[in-house]
Parts: C-alpha cells; sequence; structure tokens
C-alpha cells in the first residue's frame, strides 16, 4: 500500500534510498530514507495526522531539534513496514492494535511508549449534501444512501475503519450497509470520496472533517458504539532512539498542544 506523501515543510528534507532495510520498504509500497543522525529523524504515523503533525514538527527543528520526515499512510501499512525493516525513528499509531502489535514482536523501544491523542468518529456528508441523520441504534443509514455507497478506511485493517464498523456493529445497523461499502486504504482517502461527492457519506474522525471544507459533520458517534479512540507514540527499536525520545517529548509539550487543539485533537488522559 502506497503512503500518500505530502509536500514536505521547510524542516523536511528528502533522501534517497540506501540499504536492505529500506529496499524491504520499497518492494512495499512505502518510500523511506535512510537518514544520519546528523540528517534527522524518521517518522512513520497516521494518515489522520496530517498537517498538525507536520506544523509540530517544524516547529520541534525550529526550536534546535533535528529535521523530521514525516511519511503518512494507514497504521497498518506503516507498521507493517516497520516489521519488514523499513527505518524509522519514531511510530505513531491511530490506535492501540497496531502499537500492540510491534510491541509484541520487540520492535518498540521500551521506556518510550505513551498514549499521546484522543478524537472522535463522525458521520460527514458533502458540503452541498441534503441529508439529515441523528445516529442511533436502527437508524436509518442504508435508505440514506439512495443508490450510492459508504466511504469508510478499510474495515478489516485500518483503525478509522474498524471503529466504524465496531459503531455500526453496536448500532445493529452493519448487515444493512455491509455489501455498501467503499473502502479506501486510509481514512483521509475515505475523506477525499466524500469531499469530491463521490460517495453520499463516510465516515471519518472530527479532525479530518475539521480539516476539508468540501464536507459537513452530520452526526457524531456515540463513544460508547466503539473502542476509545487513542493515538500511541513511541520509539522504534533499533532506530535513533535519544533523538526520538526529544521529538516525543516534544510532541506533548505546550506549544504542540496548541497546534493539536486547532485541529480538534486532544491530548490523551
Amino acid at each position: 500500500m502506497a503512503a500518500r506523501r505530502h509536500e514536505p515543510a521547510p524542516a523536511t528534507q528528502r533522501f534517497p534510498f540506501r540499504g536492505a532495510a529500506t529496499l524491504a520498504a520499497a518492494l512495499l509500497g512505502l518510500a523511506l530514507p535512510v537518514l544520519s543522525p546528523a540528517q534527522g529523524l524518521t517518522v512513520l504515523a497516521a494518515s489522520s495526522l496530517r498537517g498538525p503533525l507536520d506544523a509540530v514538527a517544524t516547529a520541534f527543528t525550529k526550536a534546535g531539534g533535528p529535521p523530521v520526515r514525516i511519511s503518512f499512510a494507514a497504521s497498518s501499512a506503516l507498521a507493517r513496514q516497520v516489521e519488514a525493516g523499513a527505518p524509522a525513528d519514531v511510530f505513531v499509531s491511530a490506535d492501540l492494535d497496531w502499537m500492540d502489535h510491534l510491541d509484541g514482536r520487540g520492535l518498540i523501544a521500551a521506556g518510550t511508549r505513551a498514549n499521546l491523542l484522543a478524537n472522535e468518529l463522525v458521520l460527514i456528508a458533502p458540503r452541498q449534501g441534503a441529508v439529515q441523520l441523528r445516529i442511533a441504534p436502527g437508524f436509518p443509514i442504508a435508505q440514506a444512501l439512495g443508490g450510492g455507497r459508504i466511504a469508510l478506511a478499510n474495515p478489516a485493517s485500518v483503525p478509522a475503519g474498524k471503529y466504524a464498523k465496531a459503531a455500526f456493529t453496536a448500532l445493529g445497523v452493519w448487515p444493512s450497509i455491509e455489501g455498501r461499502v467503499a473502502g479506501a486504504e486510509n481514512v483521509r482517502a475515505a475523506l477525499a470520496l466524500v469531499s469530491r461527492g463521490e460517495a453520499p457519506l463516510g465516515v471519518v474522525y472530527r479532525t479530518d472533517a475539521m480539516a476539508d471544507a468540501g464536507v459537513r459533520v452530520v452526526d457524531a458517534f456515540p463513544a460508547g458504539t466503539h473502542p476509545p479512540i487513542v493515538y500511541p507514540a513511541a520509539a522504534v527499536k533499533g532506530g535513533q532512539v535519544a533523538e526520538a525520545k526529544r521529538f516525543l517529548e516534544h510532541l506533548r509539550s505546550p506549544a504542540a498542544r496548541a497546534a493539536w487543539e486547532r485541529a480538534g485533537f486532544r491530548l490523551a488522559n
């Protein structure tokens, strides 16, 4: 699964592939550089962090930290890249399961893992759409789709899609829409399907909806319908752990907190 690359912030640098680990990453579809300590850090982050994490990383470098190269993709894809030996210093996941996956395989640096952020799951429609729904047990989601499909990140592996499936299942409506899912490689891809009018409804994080003027929030899913949406962050074992720890501390700094909150995130308790 190919990571969707952002235009780098001023502190971001691009570097050529080197070494077997980078080749493994390339073959699996994610272009990651091998960086020396002088060149900077490689951060693998969930797609839903695109934007605020760029800003936080740029501030880190301006404050004296090393340059930061960020690769955004679904947490599932990024975790598999780390497992395959891709070079990385920091991993920020959109759920606990994929961090547990790496931790259980001894790929997370001891003592560096912590819950960073919290988010909310919402149902969205195109900005000009007329759909009105209140999310409740048995609500008529299938009828609201008309002849269209609902945009979800892949429910089999991507955190946003897994949360959505869990919520629809808890509400008793998953069987009515299971065959009408427009699956996307990550949550930002699902967002784009709705923003472009290719899907009449979709499920994303509230922060994604806030980042795209082409969509509107129809309603928020009750928190009890899905597992808590938590973003853990950690240093990757074998990477530049000391510098990664500095970066992880910066992610919880007062300046970073302001950036997270502007984007709609909350710091995890």
